[in-house]
């Protein structure tokens, strides 16, 4: 499989690229395969892909990540889904795979995922992933969707914390945190951060509190800290006001809000957008058998080695040059 993950970062996004690949590439394959018979045609290819157990090829990369990715004590971990749009088949109504994926902050990388049928069930789908992760003294970061009774014991059940966004789906935690805040004085501790981007300005205020414990519903884990964010954004001349509230189980300081609730977008950011718009993740159409599952996973793959390798370049430069380059494509391979 290695073989084929090197044709990723290469640039390979279907079954004949990775043919087109393999033959510019031999040489370099022989290192990582058999390929004493030459490289075989697409259509082999896309068998032996699609054929392989995605269960396995799971667990393989989960355990890949867990020896080489050492997590720290309050490393944020963001949980977040994705769809893989060109997974939809029109013909027999397939649903497009959605693929709910653990990502860690501070190292840039995916450290872990699984396939769904549809994003309403990211709420059973996070727990059998969580179960599957060393997350133990992390601070595990989902939004509203996730916030649920039963993910909370999960991550405390395997040693971590969490941060979870609170919304009209819990709505008497919600009115809980929103007339919490509401009683405190304007002085309490805060954080403001502005950021700006061409059109965009946007200033936010983070608030964090310690919770009232005695009024939390007793179905829920320890909860120690309400977290509010305010956030005002003008863009183009029109100004727009979002508040969002948080629970967590840790003990945290505005700034360490501040830090993980802004850093949980860091999965769209540096994971989601970059499946799309580096990898062309969403174009890709093929849904046979396991194909676009396990493709997925070849492409996360790609992400965390190309990251690691520790030129400036972008990962679009990277997977151009190592199209071009065999010497750097080993390079990337063994950073």
């Amino acid at each position: 499989m290695i073989a084929y993950v090197v044709a990723v970062i290469g640039g390979s996004e279907g079954w004949e690229d990775i043919e087109d690949f393999g033959h510019c590439h031999l040489e370099l394959l022989k290192k990582y395969g058999d390929f004493s018979s030459g490289i075989p045609v697409h259509d082999t290819i896309a068998r032996i892909i699609c054929k392989v157990d995605p269960e396995a090829l799971q667990q393989a990369f989960i355990s890949w990540m867990q020896e080489t990715q050492q997590l720290t004590q309050g490393q944020v971990i963001a949980i977040d889904g994705k769809t893989l749009r060109g997974s939809y088949t029109r013909d027999d109504r397939q649903s497009a795979i959605h693929m709910v994926n653990a990502f860690s902050i501070a190292n840039g990388v995916v450290v872990g995922q699984l396939k769904t049928d549809a994003k309403s069930n990211e709420i059973t789908a996070i727990p059998e992933l969580l179960a599957l992760l060393d997350i133990q003294g992390a601070l595990v970061t989902i939004d509203a969707m996730g916030t649920q009774v039963d993910i909370a014991h999960t991550i405390i059940d395997k040693g971590a914390d969490f941060l979870l966004a609170v919304k009209g789906n819990q709505s008497t935690l919600h009115q809980l945190v929103k007339e919490t805040f509401a009683a405190q004085p304007y002085d309490a501790e805060n954080v403001t951060k502005i950021e700006a981007n061409r059109e965009r300005k946007e200033y936010r205020e983070y608030q964090a509190i310690e919770a009232p414990k005695e009024r939390v519903d007793a179905k829920w884990p320890t909860i120690q800290t309400f977290g509010k964010v305010t956030s005002y954004r003008v863009h183009k001349g029109k100004g727009t006001l979002h508040t969002r509230y948080y629970i967590s189980s840790a003990i945290l300081s505005a700034e360490e809000l501040a830090y993980a609730a802004r850093g949980h977008w860091a999965v769209e950011n540096q994971l989601h957008w970059v499946l799309d718009v580096t990898l062309n993740e969403d174009a890709c159409q093929i849904s046979r058998g396991d194909g676009a599952e396990n493709l997925a996973r070849l492409r996360q793959a790609t992400v965390n080695i190309l990251k690691k390798e520790t030129s400036k370049l972008s990962l679009r430069r990277k997977r151009r040059r190592a199209s071009m380059d065999s010497a750097y494509l080993d390079k990337v391979i063994n950073a």
